[in-house]
């Protein structure tokens, strides 16, 4: 038997945050935000507005978005070092957790104190509420202009995008609830407003936290199944056996995947390899793969199986026998 262990990596693909990005324009963007929020800040203890207190906390998640975009740009730009055989990465993945946890706090507290304003209202200066749900929405509006005009394609920066856009929709909720005030007198309408924003925060929370935990994991990328990822792969040409395929992320947005392949005796297992690189890249965007690719006789595939991680998938020809599906281990 002829044996080859070949790994295949794709380098064509930027690991992290790209150096492109334009560190100004979401500087600038953090600048206005945490410059309003601290303003905000007191100017809601000034009007007795809950709205415009959550607003703030909600704009402090989107000033550490935006850090963790400035940072993630930095840590990009090092090498691996040391015993970190993928540099800082995953600092990202850490502090995206820590923000979704502390959203999801003061989505807790800010709930809780919405309602005991419901029962007690207390009173609201619906003019100031106004006025500032009307800035809010300005700055916004600056800071979504800006961030946009910067490197997307970077997850991180795409993250924060989406964080700043989302709190538009608070503002706007808040300079409602600031004119029903001031219009009608219902102060009631200042802890609606809280619990809108109380919601988004909750909405965002909730999916920081369970998509670092995935990563943390090192669950498949959302939308890529292994078992038919691995069903597609078998049924290649020349391919006998897969096994111990492994699809996980380094990351948010570098999916990686491993895998052992068998082949039939007599073929290219490096011409075979890259065919597969390049299915891995174009159908799945899976472009840093590492796979180990050996010719299998008959006995060999049997031997496989008893080590293999997971699903061992085998062509329906495998070994020249009848058809033989994929086979769960232990």
């Amino acid at each position: 038997m002829t044996a080859e262990a070949n790994h295949g990596h794709g380098h064509g693909h930027g690991h992290g945050v790209s150096v492109e990005a334009d560190r100004k324009l979401l500087s600038g963007a953090l600048v206005l935000i945490v410059g309003f929020m601290a303003a905000e800040v007191v100017v809601g203890i000034a009007a007795g507005s809950l709205a415009l207190i959550t607003d703030a906390a909600h704009m402090l998640t989107d000033a550490i978005a935006i850090v963790l975009a400035l940072i993630a740009i930095r840590l990009a730009a090092r090498p691996p070092a040391g015993g970190f055989t993928y540099g800082l990465k995953r600092v990202e993945i850490l502090s995206a957790q820590a923000n979704g946890i502390t959203l999801l706090l003061l989505a807790a507290y800010f709930v809780y104190e919405a309602i005991a304003r419901m029962i007690h209202p207390p009173e609201v200066k619906g003019a100031l509420v106004l006025i500032t749900g009307v800035v809010g929405i300005v700055v916004n509006l600056v800071a979504t202009w800006l961030i946009s005009k910067a490197n997307r394609t970077s997850l991180n920066v795409e993250g924060a995008y989406q964080h700043i856009l989302n709190d538009l929709f608070a503002f706007i909720a808040t300079a409602i609830a600031g004119l029903v005030v001031l219009l009608t007198g219902f102060a009631r309408a200042d802890a609606i407003a809280a619990l809108v924003v109380a919601a988004l925060m909750l909405k965002a929370g909730i999916s920081l936290v369970r998509d670092s935990g995935r990563i943390f994991l090192e669950a498949a990328p959302a939308g890529l199944d292994p078992q038919a990822l691995g069903a597609e792969l078998c049924a290649l040409d020349g391919v006998v056996e897969v096994h111990d395929l492994h699809v996980w992320e380094i990351t948010s947005g570098e999916p990686a995947a491993s895998a052992h392949i068998l082949v039939a005796e007599g073929l290219d297992c490096h011409q075979i390899r890259v065919g597969i690189e390049a299915l891995l890249a174009e159908r799945h965007q899976l472009t840093h793969s590492t796979l180990q690719v050996d010719h299998a006789t008959g006995d060999e595939v049997d031997a496989h199986c008893t080590d293999a991680h997971g699903t061992v998938h085998r062509s329906v020809t495998a070994a020249g026998r009848g058809p033989d599906p994929a086979i769960p281990n232990p």
